[in-house]
């Protein structure tokens, strides 16, 4: 890959990609609030809907927690807790086991989604395009795994790491550092920006209201019953 188009890719595109993400985000809150929402399917049809968005939420969530953690976490703090080899070793571990949790939720939910005629019908076509670049991604990422057991000594997992840091923190000419690195780790970069570059637009937007302060809420949650009370009943019979 020459220079220039390497630098494209991975070292202007990515904050094209972040920053339409910002933007656009902001822009969709401001003009289109109504429009913030996953669209869920629920009402149509709940068949297949728990346990695949179970599975997939559960796993996902694990995985993007992964990254984070595993790629922006200081080079001080990963050297004093494992080695760069055992770094690799718990990514593929922990990240293979929840990408493949995550694939199997997402593959019920896209099966669902193109099967079911009342789901089909109601579907945009970036529904089903967001859902499919999910699930590719995430095969993506599962054959990295094979790949990086070839590469067990850290070297190529530390240059990935440095990467997304680099781009983190805007450190200059960053693509560079890619440059060596199998194909496979190139493409699942691109496209996980490029799933940045579509969220503002998508359904994906509803990344951004998880719902963390459900964890630490007080009070009770008030619950109505669609049934009469028993005592109402009677109280009707009369």
């Amino acid at each position: 890959m020459s220079g220039w188009i390497n630098t494209a890719l991975f070292g202007v595109y990515p904050y094209i990609c972040l920053s339409v993400l910002l933007v656009g985000s902001l822009i969709r809150f401001d003009y289109g609030a109504y429009t913030w929402k996953s669209d869920s399917s629920q009402l149509l049809r709940r068949d297949r809907l728990r346990l695949g968005s179970n599975l997939f939420h559960y796993g996902v969530l694990i995985v993007i927690g992964g990254h984070f953690v595993g790629f922006l976490m200081p080079d001080w703090a990963i050297s004093w807790l494992i080695s760069p080899a055992q770094h690799e070793l718990l990514a593929m571990g922990v990240g293979g086991l929840a990408g493949a949790i995550a694939i199997i939720g997402l593959t019920i939910l896209i099966h669902r989604r193109l099967t079911d005629p009342r789901i089909r019908h109601n579907s945009r076509a970036w529904d089903v395009a967001i859902v499919l670049m999910l699930w590719c991604q995430l095969a993506l990422g599962l054959l990295t795994v094979p790949i990086s057991a070839e590469h067990m000594g850290g070297g190529v997992f530390e240059q990935l790491v440095t990467y997304v840091k680099g781009v983190v923190t805007f450190q200059p000419d960053v693509a560079r550092l890619l440059k060596g690195t199998p194909l496979i780790y190139r493409v699942h970069i691109l496209l996980g920006f490029t799933i940045f570059l579509v969220s503002p637009f998508t359904r994906m937007i509803h990344i951004w209201s998880a719902p963390v302060w459900y964890l630490g809420r007080r009070g009770y949650q008030i619950v109505r019953t669609r049934h009469p009370a028993p005592s109402v009943v009677r109280e009707t019979r009369q």
